[in-house]
């Protein structure tokens, strides 16, 4: 099969490349970086930098494509993330529309469509609804909150013996590891047996707390690590630090809110499928301690 993964040189779309290299097939890496896809020295693989809000340039590389991966990656240099959206999904639908791709597998996130006013979570929604009319046959990956994001704070863990968020100490949280989310997404692209438009929630394998989080971190690092409740200001001016503009610091915040409702996106109930088997302790021990 030949199957082209877009992002792949981020945390889950370098997984999906990886998996489905080590089984034989072909793949075709886009990203927005050449020298970052071909360090990945994914076997079996072919690497193209490309624009992924181009349409032309995506569809040109998707020509023959028995199975496509398309994940949004973060920018914060956009004038808004709306835009962004916007943009890379109608190159995704044109891509799968122009080339006619038998199989699609998406990244969106839990609660996407559930209300106008959610950030990110309601543009993967925009993502969802786009790639339902001209895809028969996709599956949209919902993914909880990646625990690699505490890689995001790896100094301040390690040196300081603490982490932040905005949200409530006692906030439920679907922690998932990109990885699965990863190897969940190269089972469907490899797999010529399903058909339809399906949506799966995926959230790791239990909700924990930020406090049971700092608990684990504690036990693994053998030091204290304490969590800190910071605020939507707070947030909201880191974001201007790292160059975001005032629409894409709002929406941010707007994604944060709605990540932080007691009764919103994480509130989703645990079924069967949701499972997936990385533990945070993995995540530390992998890419904290080993790492070192």
């Amino acid at each position: 099969m030949k199957i082209v993964i877009g992002a792949a040189a981020g945390n889950i779309g370098s997984r999906v490349a990886g998996k489905i290299a080590s089984a034989n097939h072909s793949v075709v890496l886009l990203g927005n970086n050449l020298d970052s896809l071909q360090n990945l020295r994914i076997p079996n693989s072919s690497a193209y930098e490309v624009d992924m809000r181009d349409a032309e340039q995506v569809v040109a590389h998707t020509k023959g494509a028995d199975a496509f991966f398309w994940l949004i990656p973060p920018t914060l240099g956009a004038s808004s993330l709306k835009e962004w959206y916007d943009d890379v999904i109608t190159a995704g639908v044109e891509a799968i529309k122009e080339n006619n791709i038998p199989r699609v597998v998406a990244i969106s996130s839990l609660g996407a469509g559930a209300a106008n006013n959610l950030g990110t979570v309601t543009y993967v929604g925009n993502l969802e609804q786009a790639f339902k009319k001209v895809a028969s046959n996709v599956v949209f990956l919902r993914p909880g909150y990646f625990m690699e994001n505490f890689l995001l704070q790896k100094e301040d863990i390690l040196k300081n013996g603490s982490f932040s968020f905005p949200y409530a100490p006692d906030h439920d949280i679907p922690f998932i590891s990109a990885d699965d989310i990863g190897d969940v997404a190269a089972d469907y692209l490899m797999d010529a047996h399903w058909a339809g438009q399906w949506t799966r929630n995926v959230m790791g394998p239990t909700n924990i707390t930020l406090q049971e989080a700092a608990s684990i971190f504690s036990a693994e690092l053998q030091q204290e690590i304490v969590y800190k409740q910071v605020t939507y200001e707070d947030i909201k001016n880191q974001f201007a630090r790292f160059g975001a503009n005032e629409i894409v610091q709002k929406e941010m915040v707007d994604l944060y809110v709605a990540l932080g409702d007691p009764n919103g996106a994480y509130a989703t109930p645990r079924t069967a499928e949701v499972y997936t088997p990385t533990t945070l302790v993995d995540v530390i021990q992998n890419k904290f301690i080993s790492r070192l």
